[in-house]
């Protein structure tokens, strides 16, 4: 199994309820739940965010495979819990480099991240319309592998979960109709009319 031994470690010592499920390699959630199946809304996708200025912050967001981070919502969120901290509210919300992952999350594939910021002292957050299935598919650190768990179980692994909603529901591609050019054939002309025309060409040499 290509699960980094930091995640199997992780879980295990969590005593969490979770299965391992092997797939082939896919780099999006939404790749995911059109590999195994199964409705974009129990595919969670984590996305690693950075916010400035004051200060630059790090965070995990989980969302469904069918919703896009909507990041004005989350920089609002983040700001309200900022303020009850007493800090300096945020004004920009990035997606972090692929750079940033490899050098801070050691031994994680890229586009399988996954979902426990408390393993790098990382703040986590979770679409809360996630908890209304009965089990969910997170990243595993491998893109061959993902983590099969019901919301409670993964709330316990990671106590210090944030829950609130700060997505939007993902645009669909708009399918192109392709329009196929009618030519309209010419009639094969009927054998008196070809008749009648030969007998007026002749009259017309004659004269």
């Amino acid at each position: 199994m290509a699960i980094p031994k930091k995640i199997i470690n992780f879980l295990e010592k969590s005593k969490a309820k979770y299965e391992i499920v092997e797939h082939r390699k896919v780099f999006t959630a939404y790749d995911k739940a059109a590999t195994l199946r199964m409705p974009e809304k129990i595919s969670i996708k984590t996305l690693v965010i950075k916010t400035s200025p004051p200060l630059k912050e790090f965070a995990l967001v989980n969302i469904s495979a069918d919703k896009n981070l909507d990041k004005e919502k989350l920089r609002k969120k983040i700001n309200i819990l900022r303020k009850k901290e007493g800090g300096k509210a945020v004004k920009k919300i990035d997606f972090v480099t692929e750079k940033w992952v490899k050098s801070n999350l050691k031994g994680m594939k890229p586009g399988a991240i996954p979902p426990f910021g408390n393993l790098w002292k990382l703040n986590s957050f979770i679409e809360k319309s996630i908890f209304k299935s009965p089990k969910i598919f997170f990243n595993s650190g491998d893109n061959s592998f993902s983590i099969k768990i019901s919301p409670k179980d993964f709330e316990k692994i990671v106590p210090d979960l944030i829950i609130d909603s700060f997505s939007q529901p993902r645009k669909k591609k708009k399918k192109v109709k392709k329009i196929k050019k009618v030519i309209k054939k010419k009639k094969p002309l009927k054998k008196k009319k070809i008749q009648k025309k030969r007998t007026i060409l002749k009259k017309r040499k004659k004269k």
